[in-house]
């Protein structure tokens, strides 16, 4: 295994802002968010975790997929071609929160192709958590601190510098030219938060889903749909056509893909005006049972990797850790 001190890895990722677009955790205005840097001393150290997850950089917020021009002819252009990126500093869990998405946009047929562009245009070079911080919980959903599922590179901090882990060929191509000693140093374990709950099946979800606890968590919800933009895991989009131009016979149009939520009063509902969730509780309720049961019957990995981003921002208190500790005590009541 390599290891490298800290001046070696700032000249490392120097060398790689260099050669393709690098995005690390920033500061911006109070906020540590992933952002393109010119080198090393752009990055923020010494994190816990983002405000938002490097999500945004393989499935931004709003893109243009394609632009249409409408005239004697109609043409349809696919967007722009992606430049080489590089993400570093991503915590495993966020990692494993692209492996859940792949699992809907790759794994099944038809394969997203734009996604499938940002995938393969970009590499993830991880930094294992030495500890789980206080609204963590990846090892309730399967994960790790130090877990290497998604990620191409993983670091760990260790006295005077970093050990690297190569975890996928293109993280070895990446590795190739990185200073440093060979050596076989012991990997300090994270500190894991104890006493968490244990998530249950689905199928004890699916038996607790007319219980009123729903109807009383539902009352606090506002909708705001912050609990979706910062899950590293959430995937569902909205497409709209926006005029770009108009000129006499000639028009120009973006397609653009942009994030939704299932917490919104619009989401369901279909033409006719019928919404098949009309009240708040039940579209929160959905996405508890969309992470938990749903998804993972339908596309397998859980849609959840214990990030704990939406405990933190949700202005009302809505815990989903407390949701599961819920169903846990429901299920162990009901035998």
């Amino acid at each position: 295994m390599k290891v490298l001190t800290q001046a070696q890895l700032n000249g490392w990722l120097d060398g790689l802002a260099r050669e393709r677009m690098l995005v690390a955790p920033v500061d911006v205005d109070g906020k540590l968010l992933y952002r393109q840097v010119n080198g090393s001393d752009g990055i923020s150290w010494g994190f816990e975790r983002t405000v938002m997850s490097p999500k945004t950089w393989t499935f931004p917020a709003t893109e243009p997929i394609l632009t249409i021009e409408q005239g004697e002819e109609s043409t349809i252009q696919p967007a722009a071609a992606l430049a080489p990126t590089v993400v570093f500093g991503v915590r495993p869990c966020d990692a494993r929160g692209a492996l859940a998405i792949d699992a809907l946009f790759l794994d099944k047929d038809p394969s997203d192709g734009r996604y499938a562009q940002h995938r393969d245009a970009t590499r993830l070079i991880g930094l294992a958590c030495p500890q789980m911080w206080e609204t963590c919980f990846c090892t309730v959903v399967g994960g790790a601190p130090n877990g290497t599922q998604g990620l191409d590179v993983l670091l760990t901090e260790i006295d005077g510098g970093y050990a690297v882990q190569a975890i996928t060929t293109e993280g070895d191509a990446l590795v190739a030219g990185m200073p440093g000693d060979e050596r076989d140093p012991v990997l300090p374990e994270p500190k894991l938060t104890q006493d968490l709950p244990v998530l249950h099946s689905g199928g004890e979800w699916t038996a607790r889903f007319g219980e009123l606890y729903w109807e009383r968590l539902g009352d606090r919800c506002l909708g705001c749909r912050i609990c979706t933009f910062v899950c590293p895991a959430c995937r569902c989009f909205d497409v709209r056509d926006e005029v770009v131009s108009r000129q006499p016979g000639r028009q120009v149009f973006e397609r653009l893909r942009a994030w939704d939520a299932c917490t919104v009063p619009a989401y369901r509902r279909i033409a006719g005006g019928h919404n098949p969730r009309p009240t708040q509780f039940s579209r929160l309720r959905n996405r508890f049972y969309c992470k938990f049961v749903y998804y993972p019957e339908d596309f397998g990995p859980l849609g959840c990797v214990g990030c704990g981003r939406c405990i933190d921002a949700c202005p009302v208190g809505i815990d989903i850790l407390e949701v599961i500790a819920a169903v846990e005590q429901m299920a162990e009541g009901a035998e």
